[in-house]
């Protein structure tokens, strides 16, 4: 006879039982869950509204970045391009491989807010980061101990004036040590090449000197922190000066692709250049700024008071959005300098096929080895603006129709354009070419001969 005690014991045991079926079952489910969950984001990604980013909430970068996290950034809706595959081999760099940190939003996505940021002439500082990102698997690494150099993504130009609406690099330096101190505590990387193969980019009028004025980017000069680092920069010149001195590459500044392609769809192939002298920009009549400087050196200035009233000369001193179409219908294109020798029209002139005429003395130019610049362009001395009629008169009545031959190669225009993913031969692959020859800052290199 069983007693009460024994029925207890033995609803007891099923009860165990029962949960313990219970938990297991419960559990299964779980990880089945689980794994279609996955597999199903693998292979239909979050739309915008529902992913989350990293990036732009992780205020503490990880020594090894996940892939989720720079998945994220790539496919981001606010970085504005498509997830695909870049052709990018790492052989044709001599295997260089490159680190992007993982900074905080604020050094960079966060200025992504204002649509400007990603389209002015210094967005280059955006372009490339975007381009690096796209390059996973390719030149960039996600493990930094295999990396050749580190690159630090802090965009500093876009931070625009509520006065004049351009620019204010004031905040520039700040910044950049503030990003240099998180690295160097967060990562071991900085401080044991004391920051010599880490990359930098300052897109500003004097690099890495951020300021807009020279006399002010000479007296402050490259600071300190940054100065055994390497910069990629738009300011560059033959001759000694303060703000290059640093390592440095100088790069084109930044042109959007879209607009160019743009402008070119919509030229008549037959279309004659009708144009035969084309400037658009800055002209001063009264040359010294508010500042008490004098802009473009009274260059411009010269141009308008010379060449204003010469009809073979297309001067215009307003703005005007479609300026890109009047390049595309002219025969030379006037690149003076402005506060700095650089100008983006010498960018959109290769682009549309107008002879760029270089009026800036000792300006170094981008990627020399890949553009040729003596057979595509003209350079006229700074001191000779007032004998321009003459010499572009010289010009055409000699070599003009072989200049406008070698601007027709593919090649020699891409060379200038950020395209986002890189493509071979352009901006991109270009930067990647010289930091290639610097491979004796590679930690990494110097470790495998020891």
């Amino acid at each position: 006879m069983i007693t009460q005690k024994q029925r207890r014991a033995e609803k007891s045991l099923c009860l165990k039982n029962y949960y313990k079926w219970i938990l297991c079952f419960s559990l299964t489910l779980y990880f089945l869950a689980s794994f279609f969950v996955d597999h199903d984001q693998e292979d239909h990604p979050l739309s915008s509204s529902s992913r989350s980013n990293p990036l732009l909430t992780n205020p503490k970068p990880k020594l090894l970045a996940s892939r989720a996290v720079f998945e994220s950034k790539i496919h981001d809706n606010t970085l504005g391009f498509a997830p695909q595959r870049p052709n990018i081999r790492t052989d044709v760099f001599n295997n260089l491989k490159i680190y992007v940190y993982d900074l905080p939003s604020k050094f960079n996505t966060d200025w992504l807010a204002n649509d400007r940021c990603s389209n002015h002439l210094f967005a280059a500082e955006v372009a490339l980061h975007k381009a690096l990102l796209s390059l996973d698997g390719d030149v960039r690494t996600e493990d930094p101990y295999e990396a050749d150099f580190f690159f630090v993504p802090v965009y500093v130009s876009c931070n625009f004036s509520t006065i004049n609406g351009f620019p204010a690099i004031g905040h520039a330096r700040s910044l950049i040590k503030e990003a240099i101190g998180l690295v160097s505590t967060q990562y071991p990387f900085w401080n044991r090449t004391s920051g010599s193969d880490h990359v930098f980019i300052a897109t500003h009028d004097f690099g890495s000197c951020f300021h807009t004025m020279e006399d002010r980017a000479i007296a402050d000069g490259v600071p300190k922190i940054l100065r055994n680092s390497i910069v990629l920069q738009t300011f560059g010149v033959t001759f000694k000066h303060p703000c290059q001195e640093v390592e440095n590459i100088v790069i084109p500044p930044y042109i959007s692709p879209e607009s160019l392609h743009k402008t070119q769809k919509n030229i008549p192939v037959a279309k004659e250049r009708d144009i035969w002298v084309f400037f658009r920009g800055k002209m001063e009549i009264h040359p010294k700024n508010i500042s008490g400087r004098f802009y473009s050196k009274r260059i411009r200035t010269k141009i308008w008071r010379s060449y204003g009233g010469d009809r073979r000369f297309y001067l215009q001193r307003q703005r005007f959005a479609g300026y890109q179409s009047e390049i595309a219908r002219s025969v030379f294109c006037l690149c003076p300098l402005g506060w700095a020798p650089w100008s983006p029209r010498l960018v959109e002139s290769v682009a549309l096929g107008c002879v760029p005429v270089i009026i800036a003395d000792g300006i170094r130019l981008p990627f020399p080895s890949a553009m040729r610049w003596p057979e595509i362009s003209l350079t006229v001395a700074e001191k000779d603006v007032g004998k321009l009629g003459e010499i572009l008169e010289h010009v055409a009545a000699t070599n003009l129709s072989i200049i406008q031959k070698n601007l027709e190669d593919p090649s020699i225009r891409r060379a200038l354009m950020f395209n986002v993913p890189p493509r071979e031969g352009d901006a991109t692959w270009q930067v990647l070419e010289a930091l290639s020859k610097k491979l004796s800052r590679s930690t990494r290199r110097s470790n495998a001969f020891m």
